[in-house]
């Protein structure tokens, strides 16, 4: 069910909301028990069979998240961190399996000229639903997740707005939002809020995306059917898919953050105009900036991040970066995309220590040009 579908915007979403704030009238939990199933029931429309996917993986992760704060709780940190290697090793596996064993396989094809098939069928939003809750089972070793509710962790999990395409949740922002009383009462400004973003998302999605799209893929099909591009046609090609990406992307963000709204909910933000960063620092702080933070406080900062010596933090920079381009899809050219973000950060976080050693760091030159404007 996509949220630009007829199904979606005038029955799904109406009958979730009604119930929720009807129920809510007999209390919170049994509204949060509600939506939680509403959100199942999205995901059941794709494809039935791995709603027990989704409901097994939230349950062990639950199961395993409460072992691990309990033994923190009672100083039995070596045992907290066995449970917490083997939750995590669970989660990548299932997610391995379904999301690359086949570019492994065909990797293997390729390289031992073999013609293994292995056709598996990638359950939606899997990739968002895992890293949501490996940052749950890390927080729970590091101390903290306070309260283990297993209705409001379920609903954390399985919440449909964020199943499709993100934002990643975090516990932290999630989790007391379900707790709090005010979530529950219906407000006429969460519904006019909700509904204008969510109508912006639905714009950028239905008319800027797919009408660029339109346009898009013949140029992409050209070279497969014998057609020769010009030079302005290639150009135009490659600027009409990075924004076609950029709004489907972004208004399905937007949409989730809007739909959110209307139950009280509030998403982090996920995009902030991407395009106007005056760096590629800067485009990774803007673009899909809920998976920055993830691959921030979960991979690079336990890598050491910046407190190690600087060829460490480089190829903390580009582990970072070539695993980011792996979660994004399947395949070498992910890999190869991952790699080059990686060596774009690198240059640039090179070229700006230069710049402070030669004492032309750009913020104090800013600073220095708007002081002397305001003295003259």
């Amino acid at each position: 069910m996509l949220f630009n579908s007829h199904e979606f915007i005038f029955v799904f979403v109406p009958v979730a909301l009604a119930g929720f704030f009807l129920i809510a009238r007999l209390g919170a939990r049994l509204a949060a028990a509600w939506l939680c199933l509403a959100s199942l029931f999205f995901y059941g429309w794709w494809n039935p069979r791995y709603v027990a996917l989704l409901v097994a993986s939230t349950a062990l992760n639950y199961v395993v998240g409460r072992a691990i704060g309990f033994r923190v709780a009672h100083g039995r940190a070596r045992e907290a961190r066995r449970i917490l290697i083997g939750g995590i090793a669970i989660d990548l596996v299932v997610l391995g399996y379904f999301k690359y064993a086949g570019f492994f396989v065909q990797t293997a094809n390729d390289v031992l000229h073999t013609d293994v098939v292995v056709s598996i069928v990638l359950p939606l939003g899997i990739s968002f639903f895992t890293f949501t809750q490996i940052s749950f089972l890390v927080d729970a070793y590091r101390g903290r997740v306070p309260r283990y509710d297993p209705v409001h962790y379920a609903l954390f999990v399985t919440y449909f707005p964020h199943l499709i395409a993100g934002p990643i949740l975090h516990h932290g922002e999630m989790i007391p939002q379900f707790e709090r009383p005010s979530t529950y009462r219906f407000a006429y400004e969460n519904i006019s809020v909700g509904l204008t973003i969510f109508f912006i998302g639905l714009f950028k999605k239905v008319v800027l995306a797919d009408g660029i799209g339109a346009q898009v893929a013949p140029i992409f099909d050209a070279p497969a059917a014998g057609v020769q591009l010009t030079f302005l046609e290639a150009w135009v090609g490659a600027l009409c898919f990075a924004f076609q990406l950029y709004f489907d992307f972004s208004g399905y963000s937007d949409m989730a953050i809007g739909v959110s709204r209307l139950f009280g909910i509030t998403l982090p933000l996920n995009f902030h105009s991407p395009y106007k960063a005056a760096n590629i620092r800067e485009f990774w702080r803007r673009w899909h900036m809920t998976l920055s933070r993830f691959l921030r406080d979960y991979l690079y900062i336990p890598l050491g991040g910046s407190r190690v010596a600087v060829p460490r933090r480089y190829v903390n920079i580009m582990i970072t970066m070539l695993l980011g381009g792996l979660w994004h899809g399947a395949g070498w050219t992910f890999v190869v995309w991952g790699g080059l973000h990686g060596i774009y950060l690198v240059v640039n976080h090179a070229w700006q220590a230069l710049r402070r050693r030669l004492g032309q760091d750009r913020p104090r030159v800013r600073s220095r040009a708007r002081h002397a404007l305001r003295s003259s």
